[in-house]
């Protein structure tokens, strides 16, 4: 094979070596580079934050930064949370810092650092936490029996259904209030 460019069928452009490559491919170089300016060698610790640390810790808290010592050990690693969750924060340190260490495989983190601002500025710091999952209570029977009757001459099932679970919302809302 000569060291010419080849072309693609018909002659037109450049010929493909793979097919389809995975979007986690085509990002892994951007988003490792995004990390390194924070001091993240593993990008790992900040895509997969809510497995490492578990989902209650990821509910409150967001990794921000790694900053290392003079000598290369010991890393701080910096979690934004708000003001509220911090004291909650404070008392898993340990089990953070733990968690992120198993991550990493050896002790590179030594401190956990908790800040309710992110250290460059409030803007970087607004950060949108998980809100707690809404409960909803049973719903009420006869509800259900009025929003069913009323929808009953409707022909088409799926549309029948849709029509009921709307209007047993609506009146279940009109009850609440």
């Amino acid at each position: 094979m000569s060291k010419e460019r080849q072309t693609g069928p018909r002659g037109k452009g450049p010929r493909r070596r793979r097919g389809f490559e995975r979007a986690s491919g085509l990002l892994s170089d951007r988003i490792r580079e995004a990390g390194e300016a924070r001091g993240f060698a593993v990008s790992r610790l900040l895509t997969h934050w809510a497995e490492i640390v578990g989902a209650d810790i990821a509910a409150i808290a967001r990794p921000v930064n790694v900053s290392y010592a003079r000598g290369g050990f010991g890393a701080t690693l910096t979690v934004l949370t708000t003001g509220a969750q911090a004291p909650m924060l404070e008392m898993q340190k340990d089990r953070v810092r733990e968690r992120v260490n198993a991550c990493y495989g050896y002790s590179a983190i030594s401190r956990l650092r908790i800040t309710q601002t992110a250290p460059t500025g409030f803007a970087e710091g607004q950060v949108a936490f998980d809100p707690a999952p809404k409960t909803r209570a049973a719903p009420d029977p006869a509800c259900r029996r009025a929003a069913e009757a009323a929808v009953a001459p409707v022909a088409d099932e799926a549309l029948r259904r849709a029509l009921a679970a709307l209007g047993e919302n609506v009146l279940s809302r009109q009850k609440d209030k």
